[in-house]
């Protein structure tokens, strides 16, 4: 027998004033508490309305109670929501009363992590409801919502079934040497392989487009001083979030700001301008658009078409990163009367012509962008993935590999078949035990 859970309690609404706050009890003491402090347990999954007590019956607010109890609860445990008036001062007098009842303060994602821990949820849906709350965009939003109704998880478990059919003939080949393995036998080894590792691209394909729709792209706007870059950051923005003035040197730091280009987060950084310069405070600011740069995820070296200084645009390339995606971005072309357009100017290298003051050749910028991020708009069905989702992918992609060159081994076989299952098992938090053996015999035809 374990230790008898400890109770949580915490204010489950945001922070400030509204017109409804929620305080969440978990555990255990939720009945005694639903008592204490709303006179009575309420029925099951019907809301009450009653009033909330302090100590010695002091009214402390009016609302709705709910309770929820376990398994049939969000943390699979029993569950209070006491939903009174959303003002900071009454909500916290209700949590304290909570607390005095035997209830603790919860740890930050402690209700989510419970939900995990008791099965009502698995470790992808976990991390989506995270994803769910900070989505920047409806795209976003969508997505982790579809992870959280376990869309992403259900193609996981798929592969995994499917995974642990394969394992199953091929440990029976270990197991039973002495029985001749069929032609046939194996070429249906070599197939189910075939069709898992091809499942398997088609997921990783899309978790990854999961994943630039969460992280989004950040790109260093980088140039000479006085080329655009702000009134640039400013026309992508739609506001302005940069000082843009004719004096050289405006931008001392980091600018940040981001848009959303067809759902897709691009994290924009404008940083100073790149020059000598004997000012103590602008050489601190290029020293940071240095930092930006090596941090970033592409770069857009921006140049001045009616004014364009070849040697220090070359030296500004010299110091890129050499595998860093970049466009060279020509603005100011209404005043060099410039048609706008786009055009490649060697493998990776991408020039765009544009005005950032009129907005022409702005569409053909937003394109890269999408481009570099590896978003493809026509998407349907998305869900969100995380870079750890994206890691435990390669890893068991890598091991599939490895396995289609060992199908003649059945030990080396059966041990890469075995550890991509424990990859794909660590995104939803399930680390399957080897429980093949008993599976060998209830489902497998040994005496064949």
């Amino acid at each position: 027998m374990g230790a008898r859970p400890e109770t949580i309690a915490a204010i489950a609404t945001a922070p400030g004033r509204g017109g409804i706050g929620v305080v969440r009890v978990s555990g255990p003491l939720a009945s005694p508490i639903a008592v204490a402090v709303a006179g009575r347990l309420p029925s099951p999954r019907h809301a009450t309305r009653c009033r909330f007590a302090g100590p010695e019956g002091i009214l402390l607010d009016e609302g709705i109670a709910l309770f929820f109890p376990a398994p049939h609860s969000y943390t699979g445990e029993d569950v209070l929501e006491l939903q009174g008036h959303g003002g900071p001062v009454v909500l916290r007098e209700i949590l304290r009363r909570c607390v005095a009842l035997g209830a603790r303060l919860a740890e930050p994602g402690e209700f989510t992590r419970r939900a995990f821990l008791n099965d009502r949820i698995d470790l992808a849906q976990a991390e989506s409801v995270a994803d769910l709350i900070d989505a920047a965009s409806a795209e976003a939003a969508r997505g982790a919502a579809r992870s959280l109704a376990g869309e992403f998880s259900a193609r996981i478990d798929a592969i995994v079934a499917a995974l642990t059919r394969l394992r199953l003939h091929v440990e029976a080949c270990i197991d039973f040497p002495e029985e001749e393995i069929d032609a046939a036998d194996r070429r249906s080894q070599q197939a189910a392989l075939a069709g898992i590792r091809e499942d398997l691209d088609r997921l990783f394909a899309e978790a990854a487009q999961g994943a630039v729709l969460r992280e989004g792209l950040s790109v260093a706007l980088v140039g000479r001083p006085n080329v655009g870059k702000s009134s640039l950051l400013n026309r992508l923005a739609g506001e302005e979030v940069a000082i843009v003035t004719p004096v050289a040197g405006t931008t001392r730091d980091y600018v940040r700001a981001t848009i959303l280009v067809e759902g897709v987060p691009v994290h924009l950084i404008d940083t100073a301008g790149l020059r000598e310069s004997g000012d103590e405070v602008e050489r601190l600011g290029i020293a940071r658009t240095w930092e930006a740069i090596a941090n970033a995820g592409a770069v857009m070296l921006i140049t001045d078409a009616a004014n364009s200084e070849r040697e220090e645009e070359r030296r500004i390339l010299e110091r890129l990163p050499k595998d860093l995606p970049f466009a060279h971005v020509t603005n100011k072309i209404d005043l060099a009367k410039l048609a706008a357009g786009r055009a490649s100017r060697g493998p990776g290298e991408v020039e765009i012509r544009l005005s950032a003051k009129t907005g022409e050749g702005i569409g053909e910028l937003r394109s890269w962008l999408l481009e570099v991020a590896g978003w493809r708009p026509s998407t349907e069905g998305l869900f969100l993935a995380r870079d750890r989702h994206l890691g435990a992918l390669r890893e068991a992609a890598a091991q599939l590999a490895s396995a289609a060159d060992n199908t003649q081994a059945f030990e080396l076989f059966a041990e890469d078949l075995k550890v991509a299952q424990h990859a794909l098992g660590s995104i939803t938090g399930e680390m399957t035990p080897d429980e093949l053996l008993g599976q060998i015999f209830s489902r497998f035809c040994i005496g064949k």
